[in-house]
């Protein structure tokens, strides 16, 4: 019982709960690249280590995150936001200079997904329920609008905003 309590304690903290999850994404991913360079004095990444890291980051979000498929940053961007988050300045990112590195690069893209959800599962409903309500009282459409079921019409809506987002993905 106390287990099931505090975890559901921790789901309902939100941000904290999302910054644990991408603390621990971004271990593994580290502990995944950095098995190979146990030969060096000092766990730490290399510029083409992070790229790797980064294309691994975002394929996952494109993977199983619904909406747009988000482009990685290109390497260009990726060495200097390396050169800004390298605050020891010896060309490698170690653990936690890392974590904050992924953390800063993923939070627009988590952002936007999160922004197209919440449009997409709560704001076009109840645009729909309003926009049907509002047609109801129009002379010959609203007869109409009354037969039509409230789930349908709203899905309906919801279905026509959701192709309206995504025939905008590659416009910006």
């Amino acid at each position: 019982m106390g287990q099931a309590w505090a975890s559901l304690q921790d789901k309902l903290q939100g941000r904290r709960w999302k910054e644990r999850q991408v603390r621990k994404i971004t271990d593994k991913v580290f502990d995944r690249l950095t098995d190979d360079t146990k030969k060096r004095e000092k766990e730490a990444l290399t510029f083409e280590e992070v790229y790797i890291a980064v294309l691994c980051v975002y394929n996952d979000i494109n993977k199983y995150l619904p909406g747009p498929h988000h482009d990685p940053p290109s390497k260009e961007k990726l060495k200097a936001m390396m050169d800004e988050y390298d605050i020891n300045l010896d060309g490698l990112l170690d653990r936690e200079e890392f974590a904050e590195f992924i953390r800063k690069l993923t939070a627009e893209s988590l952002c936007t997904i999160s922004l197209k959800l919440i449009i997409t599962l709560v704001a076009a409903p109840a645009l729909a329920m309003a926009t049907k309500r509002a047609t109801e009282g129009v002379p010959g459409v609203g007869k109409v609008v009354r037969k039509v079921p409230n789930a349908l019409y709203a899905s309906a809506i919801t279905l026509g905003v959701v192709l309206v987002q995504k025939s905008t993905e590659g416009v910006e």
